[in-house]
């Protein structure tokens, strides 16, 4: 597939990345030259200087021949602008990246759609989502659901209190009659394994697990982990994604937000009801135990520095807060967070990448999610008649060592998959599976 990336700031970066590692035909654009030159000297892409919203340059960029635009400069008008033009230029399809939540709503997105921009992206909107879906779930990671809910995905950090600690996966699944969960991924020691029934849990593995709402239970309690309500939350940062949240929510819970902006602090409290806005600096410690913390369930650090995130996190979590959710931007830094305990943490770039990256595939993918924590996806994908997937029971099929079958949704029954298990036609299936996998995981379904 031909793609053309329209600015190389983090998140056109991150999508070249992705992209080149997928053997596409990439071609990156923006005015700036020196960034430019240093995305061509780790992948290997094509580069054109040149304004995103220039007739002439477009053309230059090839963007009458490519299969997908993606508009992901700083600014939405200026986002929006380019994937209308790439429209009218020959782009078979195009993308833009938004900042205004009203243009999600249907009759905008229709409208937009007429002007030529066939989708648009808000990652700050779809990370408040995560981090309200957190909230709901208390001791796991992250949590991502399938066909509306029906099968769950959850991230689970196992301890050494954990009953299935020490276990392999064959003997966890013997302590049940009807096994409730399957676990497609474990990421130890900053590896992602694809395990088998022989593979045991260990102490501190982040295990990815699938499972229904009703099989839930039945795995938390194995892992270990103590239910409680959470009530009490405590937000850093006046960011879109933190006044996102708090408007969300502060009709559930009792919010408050920390902005140490004194104008967006105004602002913020003018904007949200039934929140209590605070402004000061949340790395202060005396701040957050005048405010309350060690009564707080729920910390929420979203300011636009991924390192006071962590930091603040890291406080709360000295303070007996039992969750805690961090946005970190810089890549770098989303192992340290994991090692040192942050239980979810929130990237925009990964978020955008996972919304944009089922429109690269030739099988019916509805739904992609590139994880934080490990290097995998997990894709949900419908399989055709005469796939390979669908030729007999999945023991029988030499399934790759970097992909697993996690649930499947048939005519709306719920299926968590064993080794006779087999796939049929129009079935819904959740695939998790390494960079290496990717391309053999669309082959089976084809």
């Amino acid at each position: 597939m031909k793609i053309l990336i329209a600015g190389a700031g983090e998140v056109g970066n991150h999508l070249a990345k992705l992209f080149c590692n997928e053997d596409h035909d990439v071609i990156l654009m923006d005015s700036d030259e020196e960034k430019l030159r240093k995305a061509e000297s780790h992948f290997d892409l094509m580069t054109v200087v040149g304004s995103v919203t220039s007739i002439d340059d477009l053309r230059d960029a090839q963007v009458g021949s490519c299969d997908l635009f993606i508009a992901v400069p700083p600014y939405e008008e200026v986002s929006i602008l380019s994937a209308m033009l790439a429209t009218k230029l020959g782009a078979k399809k195009t993308i833009a990246r938004i900042n205004n939540y009203e243009y999600l709503l249907p009759e905008n997105l229709e409208y937009f759609r007429q002007l030529g921009v066939d989708e648009v992206i808000y990652p700050e909107h779809l990370a408040a989502q995560e981090i309200m879906a957190s909230l709901k779930q208390v001791g796991i990671r992250q949590m991502f659901q399938f066909s509306d809910g029906k099968l769950l995905l959850y991230a689970v950090k196992l301890r050494n209190n954990a009953p299935i600690v020490g276990l392999t996966l064959s003997q966890a699944s013997a302590m049940h009659e009807k096994n409730a969960y399957f676990t497609v991924a474990i990421n130890r020691d900053g590896k992602t394994i694809i395990p088998r029934g022989k593979d045991s849990f260990q102490h501190n593995d982040l295990a990815y697990v699938v499972t229904t709402k009703e099989g839930a239970a039945q795995l938390l309690a194995d892992a270990g982990k103590v239910q409680y309500e959470v009530r009490n939350v405590m937000i850093l940062g006046g960011s879109r994604i933190g006044k996102k949240v708090a408007k969300e929510l502060e009709h559930q819970y009792h919010i408050k937000l920390i902005e140490i902006n004194k104008e967006k602090s105004a602002r913020l409290a003018d904007f949200l009801e039934n929140t209590l806005v605070i402004n000061g600096d949340g790395r202060n410690l005396d701040l957050l135990k005048d405010e309350g913390i060690a009564k707080t369930d729920a910390f929420i650090a979203v300011t636009d520095n991924s390192e006071v995130n962590i930091l603040a996190c890291q406080l709360a979590k000295k303070m007996g807060v039992k969750k805690s959710v961090a946005e970190v931007e810089n890549m770098d830094y989303i192992d340290l967070a994991e090692n040192i305990g942050i239980g979810t943490i929130v990237n925009k770039k990964l978020i955008a990448a996972s919304y944009i990256y089922r429109h690269t595939f030739k099988a019916n993918v509805s739904y992609v999610k590139c994880l934080t924590a490990t290097d995998a996806d997990v894709l949900e994908l419908v399989a055709r008649q005469g796939a390979k997937i669908t030729k007999g029971p999945l023991r029988s099929l030499d399934l790759p060592r970097d992909m697993n079958i996690g649930g499947i949704i048939r005519n709306n029954e719920v299926i968590i998959p064993n080794g006779d298990t087999r796939i049929e036609a129009n079935d819904r299936v959740v695939v998790f599976a390494l960079p290496s996998g990717i391309k053999k995981v669309e082959k089976m379904f084809l």
